[in-house]
This record gives C-alpha cells, sequence and structure tokens, in this order.
C-alpha cells in the first residue's frame, strides 16, 4: 500500500525553497486547521470552499463563516517561512450535488455516493487550480478517519491525467494528513481557536445516516 504521506515529504523535501501555488480544497475550517498549519510553510495557498454536499444554506454559511475566521488567524500569525492564506469561495449549489449522486441516495457512508461527491469536487478544484495558475491540488478530506486516502488520491490522480490530455498542468498533490498526528492537531487547533466542528459531513444523507446509528 502506498504512504501518500511519505510521497508528500519527498515532495516537499525536493522543493529546496522554492515556493509553489497551491490550490487546497477545504471541507470545513476543522478539517483545514493542520492541512494550513503544515503546508504553509512550503506552498502559497489558496483555499477553495467548494462543497455542494452541504444541502443547508445556513449549515453552508456557518461553515464557510468558520474557514474565513481560521484563515483570518493564520494570516494574523504569519510562520516564519507562510505567506498570506488566499480564499476561493463559489457560491452554494447544492443541486449540483444531487444530480451527481442521483440513484446513490440508499449507498452507505463511503461508498460510491462518498466516491462521485469527491469527484465532482475534486474536479471543480482542478478547474480552479488552472484559473489561477496554480501548480498543485489537494484536499483536506483525507485527514478524516472516516474517508479513504487511497480512494481520494487516487480520484486527483485520474482527474490529472484527464485534465493533462486537455492541456492541463496543474499536478495532484498527495496526501494522507491524518497520518503524524494529523487528525490529533487538527482537534487541538480547533480547541484553541474554538471551531465549529460538525458530526456530519454536510450531506442529508449522512446526517441521515448518523442519526439512524444514534437511534440504534
Amino acid at each position: 500500500m502506498r504512504n501518500y504521506q511519505k510521497e508528500l515529504d519527498q515532495i516537499i523535501d525536493g522543493l529546496h525553497g522554492v515556493r509553489p501555488k497551491l490550490l487546497l480544497h477545504a471541507c470545513c475550517a476543522p478539517c483545514s486547521s493542520y492541512c494550513l498549519e503544515y503546508l504553509r510553510e512550503y506552498f502559497d495557498i489558496t483555499v477553495f470552499f467548494y462543497n455542494p454536499n452541504i444541502s443547508s444554506p445556513e449549515e453552508f454559511a456557518k461553515r464557510l463563516a468558520e474557514e474565513e475566521r481560521l484563515i483570518r488567524e493564520f494570516n494574523s500569525r504569519p510562520g516564519p517561512n507562510s505567506s498570506e492564506i488566499k480564499l476561493i469561495a463559489p457560491e452554494h449549489h447544492p443541486e449540483m450535488f444531487f444530480d451527481t449522486v442521483y440513484g446513490y441516495e440508499d449507498c452507505a457512508e463511503g461508498g460510491d455516493r462518498c466516491g462521485l461527491c469527491f469527484t465532482l469536487r475534486l474536479e471543480r478544484a482542478f478547474d480552479a487550480a488552472e484559473k489561477i495558475g496554480a501548480d498543485f491540488v489537494t484536499t483536506t478530506l483525507t485527514i478524516s478517519p472516516l474517508k479513504n486516502a487511497e480512494r481520494i488520491n487516487t480520484i486527483g490522480e485520474k482527474i490529472e491525467e484527464g485534465a493533462k490530455a486537455f492541456g492541463g498542468t496543474v499536478k495532484w498533490l498527495p496526501s494522507d494528513f491524518k497520518k503524524k498526528d494529523g487528525y490529533k492537531r487538527s482537534i487541538e487547533l480547533s480547541e484553541e481557536f474554538g471551531l465549529y466542528r460538525q458530526n456530519y459531513c454536510g450531506c442529508v444523507f449522512s446526517k441521515r445516516d448518523g442519526q439512524n446509528n444514534e437511534e440504534k
């Protein structure tokens, strides 16, 4: 099995002080916290908050506000080698998620429905990365113990290969942010910044399944 964290470390070691431009797809502020703390010393980061899977406008607005606040916190506390973190937040269109997963509503959490959702968000991330001239794109999703890093990285690599056929230049940055106690550190940072930590991914199906499990 591939060690995606080791691959990321090798890429960073090979930068030799050069700071590539990275578009970081972010699912929420708590998951972003460690990823930003870690990556900002090596990359110029633009956060891409694209999550049409979040069905509720109120929940979406709350998570986006927390992402914005977290970025302000980091920008007010620059590290020795860090640069200002930027943010791109497309309009909220949950219908894109529902159209994408139509017919897969009853899939188990972590199944084919989630794979379609990951693909939707990462395809848009690659498009945004190309538009801003980024060198790399990756996602905070691999920090979650509930998400399969191999699956997410495989999707990212396939999108990169497909984009190359049409002149795409952005590279997928491999990751498994839960390694090196990344998930543990995200909890510590969430407490330090007082971040809102949700208990489901954002989609109505995840919320439904979580409630069913609690009832059982």
